[in-house]
């Protein structure tokens, strides 16, 4: 937290009690900071289901014409399982494939069943387990005998087996990066033929990757290799530390595209992050086409926004004729951004509402916090991978996985996020942020009686007038009737406009402010004072005294020796009779600042937003209300507290001087919160009023 709420010891309470209002998705572990900027969000798992599927698992067949641009996607209902090239691709995906099914899960339907391992590895399964059956078997028969396993930097999944087909040479399977894969292959396998792979059909494989990207796809590549007998016999040791084998020259075998839908909820929750003034940032190891598609699904892309790219190709001119700056949105590949220097970096951050950083490593995600961080913003990043811990530690709060997540990326991290759900982490901003202004109005309601609690001793003091709230009847209002009220407030539901504020600085935005002080002491505390000395002078005057004759008179009125002190009209008063008379008005000072915090306690429902917006549906507030009034009454009639407490029984009139106070600072604020809504942002009145 930016500042901690250590002036009140009613705020830390405020903090316990705050009930969840939805699935408790999100656990805090180090940090809660409800003043999140930016947002730098990993694609993998929290903005989309993990439940992918295979759109066009025979990848692109393309057939050859004159032209050599007709190519046809093949849907998973009408593909021919038994084409050469489909089979090639099938063994590729059964066999470079570290997902496996869940024990059990035999007598269940294929997309039914639960899955260990990725959930592109887990797509791919479930495809071909669906066109072959027995992958299970597959594999057995088919072992493997070295791998090298997906990462960041290759960008490409290797498995090198033997074989049951009849041909005894080693086979390496491969996939990864479509961009990738096209590069280390020489040949294409087409109708089961292989031929040279020549630039029409590296033209025509980025032309159908490049649309499936657009449509928001995740599209692999799959190749494969033979190695020669003669050199890679049975017996040969694979290194996959220092490679000894081949891993270009090989053969493109296909394509396979995928969908992993968006949450429902994230399309909203982004909206919701952009209204509140945080900043999402999306980064992914997807092709920038992909990424793109997939940000404005989701709408971290908004409607209309446009890239560099998009503005070329309206204005029917190249990418670099357009100035960065007349784009509201940007993605930026991996491969730019390693060569950017921090300037550069920063100048994107700076003139870029809408990011979206594609085909990047882990290790890049560091560098866009620490960039975010450059321009004083509070980052908050996600992360999974064991690789994502020094981006999860850098940045102000880093959120783990709790599904998906590595046990590394969760001890790196602040929260761990339970569901991986992307929604989660915006309600918990929308909780942090309800948090800390029930905290704000928790404290503003307890530090405004303050003031009708020390007026009356430095008026004692400096007026020479007989106290008029003594230090037991102090401790009934700190102890006992504003403590369940002050608590109550924990469970006040959040304002409307809660997520379209501006991210809080926490700099100059503390939880304690130089305008709550003035609010609680100089103007609402003020008016409750006045409350309270009215009904002192009213209780005097009625008995004898009138404020006149109160002046200058403590010493006698508090001295034992002196029996016949004469009041404005002459009667005399004895020591006994007067303390008897002080310890009325004390307990009716008591009264009439419970009466005013009546209003108090309501005004402070909200910081906005009128009482009448947000209504009375905070039960936990209404009993508060009930039950300081029910105290008060207690305290003040109980039979024998007027020896132990010094409280004495009241006179109904005399606890109603204090209603037209309460009735005023009811009035006061809401004309105030009025005049907020209606002035423009930055006014003098919400720069001196709204804390």
């Amino acid at each position: 937290m930016a500042d901690p709420p250590l002036l009140m010891s009613l705020g830390i309470p405020a903090t316990e009690v705050r009930p969840a209002q939805s699935n408790s998705n999100y656990v805090f572990t180090n940090s809660w900071e409800p003043s999140e900027t930016s947002l730098v969000k990993s694609l993998t798992s929290s903005l989309s289901r993990s439940q992918i599927c295979p759109t066009n698992p025979a990848g692109l067949r393309i057939f050859k014409t004159d032209s050599m641009s007709t190519y046809q996607k093949l849907r998973i209902a009408n593909y021919d399982k038994s084409s050469p090239t489909w089979m090639a691709l099938a063994r590729i995906a059964m066999l470079c494939n570290r997902a496996e099914f869940k024990v059990g899960e035999e007598n269940k339907p294929v997309l039914k069943r639960e899955c260990n391992g990725d959930a592109s590895e887990s797509a791919l399964l479930k495809c071909v387990e669906l066109s072959f059956g027995g992958v299970t078997e597959y594999r057995r028969q088919n072992p493997k005998v070295a791998e090298i396993p997906f990462n960041s930097t290759n960008k490409y999944q290797l498995s090198i087996h033997e074989t049951n087909d009849g041909d005894d040479r080693f086979l390496i399977v491969m996939k990864g990066a479509p961009e990738r894969i096209l590069d280390r292959c020489s040949t294409i396998l087409l109708e089961g033929k292989e031929e040279a792979m020549t630039d029409e059909w590296r033209d025509q494989f980025n032309s159908a990757y490049l649309e499936l990207g657009g449509m928001g796809e995740r599209v692999l590549g799959f190749c494969d290799v033979r190695l020669p007998k003669e050199t890679f016999g049975k017996d040969f040791k694979f290194n996959v530390d220092e490679v000894n084998f081949p891993i270009t020259n090989m053969r493109f075998v296909g394509l396979m595209s995928m969908i992993d839908p968006p949450r429902a909820a994230v399309p909203d929750a982004v909206a919701k992050c952009r209204s509140a003034g945080i900043k999402v940032i999306m980064v992914t190891g997807d092709h920038p086409i992909t990424a793109k598609a997939i940000a404005k699904g989701v709408g971290i892309i908004s409607e209309g926004s446009k890239t560099v790219d998009d503005i070329a190709a309206e204005r029917g001119i190249t990418v670099r004729q357009v100035n960065p700056r007349d784009a509201n949105a940007c993605v930026i590949h991996g491969s730019d951004l390693r060569d950017m220097t921090p300037a550069q970096i920063d100048e994107i951050l700076q003139n870029h509402n809408e990011i979206v950083f594609a085909r990047t490593s882990p290790q890049q995600k560091l560098i866009i916090v620490e960039g975010c961080q450059r321009q004083g913003a509070i980052v908050a990043v996600t992360g999974d991978g064991v690789n994502d811990s020094p981006a999860l530690k850098q940045a102000d709060i880093g959120v783990a996985m709790g599904i998906a997540g590595s046990d590394v990326s969760k001890q790196a991290a602040d929260m761990i996020l339970l569901d991986d759900n992307f929604a989660s982490i915006v309600t918990g901003v929308e909780e942090g942020r309800i948090i800390f202004d029930n905290l704000k109005k928790s404290i503003a309601y307890t530090l405004t009686s303050n003031i009708p609690e020390i007026t009356p001793f430095l008026v004692y003091m400096l007026a020479d007038i007989p106290l008029p709230l003594g230090t037991i009847t102090i401790l009934c209002i700190d102890l006992g009737t504003d403590m369940v009220p002050a608590i109550s407030l924990a469970y006040e539901e959040a304002e409307a406009d809660i997520m379209k504020r501006m991210p809080r600085d926490p700099l100059h935005d503390k939880l304690v402010n130089e305008r709550l002080i003035s609010m609680a002491y100089g103007q609402i505390g003020m008016i409750q004072a006045s409350g309270g000395f009215f009904v002192y002078f009213v209780i005097m005057a009625e008995n004898g005294f009138w404020p006149t004759r109160l002046l200058g008179i403590r010493e006698e009125w508090d001295s034992k020796a002196v029996n016949d002190l004469a009041d404005s009209y002459g009667q005399e008063w004895t020591y006994t009779q007067r303390k008897r008379l002080e310890y009325t008005c004390h307990t009716a000072f008591f009264a009439s600042i419970v009466i005013v915090q009546w209003a108090d306690l309501m005004i402070c429902k909200t910081r906005r937003n009128s009482i009448f917006q947000q209504g009375m549906w905070n039960h936990h507030l209404t009993f508060g209300l009930f039950f300081e009034t029910s105290l008060a009454i207690f305290l003040s009639y109980c039979p024998g507290l007027e020896k132990g407490l010094r409280m004495m029984p009241l006179r109904f009139t005399w606890w109603l001087p204090a209603i037209p106070f309460s009735l005023l600072i009811f009035v006061y604020d809401e004309v105030r919160k009025l005049l907020l809504r209606k002035l423009p942002p930055d006014s003098w009145l919400e720069r001196e009023t709204y804390y």
